[in-house]
């Protein structure tokens, strides 16, 4: 099925350099080439990303000093900071628009959007996606959704403010508060856009990774990323649409009177006519994707730091076939668990007891995944270059974050610090953090091959180490912040003295974050400088076995000027000896993917 797919596009691959003169337009914006729509989504998540790190450090100020009068405030708020002290109003906005940009536009857009655009066709050795148009359509779809996004920031009631799960009623009644009405509508089509994009970019992904392999790239001979964002896709497809389905019935509920998610509803003693929804049942479409969606934002963090490490330790990744095994057990787990997110919602118990089984199970595959790293970087050969930095910082993260879904994951447990700030550190450092990690990991990688220069080492060693330690620096504190009781989202605690001695902690929290902040600017300043002025980069500048390091520095619609590669080997052939002890290739420690298998492996193989 492969071989027929690729002659087809072999037929077709000369096409592009021949018959279509490339204009800057064909070229830049409207590119069905994947590699151009790659650096595409990563600017555009990036430019997300900043948008939202910019909100986050507006809020913690607000935390550290409530009521304190800020230039800034009134500076980028403007009317929603008079003499520059935050409107309570506008603090919520900030908290939803910033976990929103974050979760979706970022971490899943930015993240799984660049590097499945970028790696898959180059991995399993494809000319391009199995359909350049539907790849070209799904970013300005997610650009569409984007702008949609940032338009509710200038409404005159201010963006949505519901918190980024967008729970009713606050999101169902127009009337609930400012941030209820046109900002809330616009957050609901801007999602709408965002999902349609993610799923025309899975089934892009899905038929690709199945249809387009070269020859010799059997499953499992794929790359660890090519998996991870394989099974991403297939999440993304399973569980989008039941989001889709709630902001559907949410958009009908504000605006055609039903009432799915209302029932019983009192406004300034007027009782509304809403009667027979439920808001919990809200509470269950969302979270059916939004702990899949956990998943959709880690995993490619995952496969990305299997590579790097294998890259940069010089070894094997250790457990090939139980990583995978890993990545499609937390697949099939992560659709089941979700109720873990509701156990105060009233519950059976014994429903409240299944989910937390089902979410102590996930620790399995992942604690394999996390064994796996560890012992893959035992006795290697190790290069501490910023990429592989962020890939050892992201297996931290994920280890010290996961230990506290623990007791978040347990019904009897959770009860008590159910919506304070030990949730916000919980779900920071073990999908934020850990992803962000992978998204610097692979940027840092893949530099080269998608700019055709190398970054700045130092300046990444100054990025890494600045953000690692002010990460920590943020979330470690906030466990203790939640168990003391702080509930999330409040915009200020002033009213209850019993938190007034966490005062101080939430002042170290917010210089830590503001640190954190104003360091990305050396790591955007390094990218920027980079592709245009970095040191021109070799063909395979880390020594490297996977295929797309083969093809050449400058880019060529098609990835490969003559005939495909052919693979011969599976991805991770470092430190390859003869049984003689000699390296089967004298003057280099790996063998790439599509170099022959030598005698004595043949025999082996058989």
């Amino acid at each position: 099925m492969s071989v027929t797919a690729n002659a087809h596009v072999e037929d077709h691959s000369g096409d592009h350099g021949h018959h279509h003169k490339e204009t800057f337009v064909t070229k830049y914006i409207f590119s069905q080439d994947h590699k151009m729509i790659a650096k595409q989504y990563l600017i555009t998540g990036l430019i997300m990303g900043a948008l939202g790190i910019l909100m986050s450090v507006l809020f913690r100020m607000q935390l550290a000093w409530p009521g304190e009068s800020f230039a800034i405030f009134e500076a980028i708020l403007g009317k929603w900071a008079p003499g520059g002290v935050m409107d309570a109003d506008v603090y919520l906005a900030l908290v939803t628009i910033h976990g929103t940009l974050m979760v979706f536009f970022l971490l899943t857009a930015g993240l799984s959007g660049t590097f499945s655009n970028l790696l898959i066709p180059l991995q399993i050795g494809a000319r391009d996606m199995a359909s350049g148009f539907l790849n070209m359509l799904s970013f300005w779809i997610f650009f569409v959704a984007c702008i949609i996004m940032l338009a509710s920031l200038f409404l005159e009631a201010g963006p949505a403010a519901a918190g980024w799960t967008v729970y009713p009623p606050l999101s169902a009644l127009p009337m609930a508060q400012p941030g209820s009405g046109l900002g809330m509508t616009l957050w609901l089509v801007s999602m709408f856009f965002f999902i349609v994009q993610s799923l025309l970019g899975s089934l892009n992904y899905i038929v690709t990774v199945i249809n387009l392999r070269t020859e010799g790239m059997s499953m499992t001979r794929l790359p660890l990323t090519i998996w991870a964002f394989f099974v991403t896709a297939i999440i993304g497809v399973v569980s989008f649409p039941v989001l889709l389905s709630a902001a559907l019935l949410l958009i009908m509920d504000r605006s055609f009177g039903t009432s799915f998610f209302l029932s019983d509803i009192f406004i300034q003693g007027e009782v509304l006519h809403y009667q027979g929804g439920s808001p919990v049942l809200y509470e269950h479409l969302f979270w059916f994707l939004g702990h899949p969606e956990v998943y959709i934002v880690i995993l490619p963090a995952m496969g990305i730091v299997s590579e790097v490490m294998a890259v940069n330790a010089r070894k094997p990744i250790f457990g090939y076939r139980a990583m995978i095994a890993s990545i499609l057990a937390i697949a099939f787990l992560s659709t089941i668990v979700w109720g873990h997110h509701m156990f105060v919602s009233g519950m059976n118990p014994f429903l409240g007891s299944v989910f937390t089984f089902t979410t102590l199970l996930i620790a399995i595959p992942s604690a394999v995944k996390a064994f796996n790293w560890i012992t893959t970087l035992w006795k290697g050969n190790i290069q501490f270059n910023p990429a592989m930095l962020f890939s050892i910082g992201m297996v931290s993260t994920f280890i010290s974050g996961g230990l506290t879904g623990i007791i978040l994951g347990d019904s009897t447990l959770d009860i008590n610090v159910h919506d304070t700030y030990f949730v916000i550190a919980h779900f920071h450092l073990v999908m934020g953090i850990s992803a962000l990690y992978g998204m610097f990991a692979g940027i840092y990688h893949w530099f080269p091959k998608m700019f055709g220069r190398m970054m700045n080492k130092n300046m990444g060693y100054v990025h890494f180490w600045v953000t690692a330690v002010c990460s920590y620096g943020v979330f470690f504190p906030m466990h203790f912040v939640g168990m003391a009781g702080v509930p999330r989202r409040y915009y200020e605690n002033t009213a209850f003295p019993m938190f007034d001695d966490l005062a101080d902690v939430q002042v170290l929290m917010t210089v830590f974050a503001i640190v954190a902040a104003l360091v990305q600017l050396v790591f955007v300043y390094n990218f920027i400088k980079s592709i245009f002025y970095g040191v021109k980069a070799s063909q395979n500048p880390w020594k490297a076995t996977t295929l797309e390091w083969t093809t050449p520095v400058k880019h060529v619609h098609g990835n490969w000027p003559g005939a495909l590669p052919v693979v011969h080997r599976w991805p991770y052939d470092y430190s390859k000896t003869h049984e003689n002890g000699e390296y089967i290739i004298p003057t280099q420690d790996f063998v790439p993917q599509d170099v022959p298998l030598f005698e004595d492996e043949d025999e082996l193989q058989h």
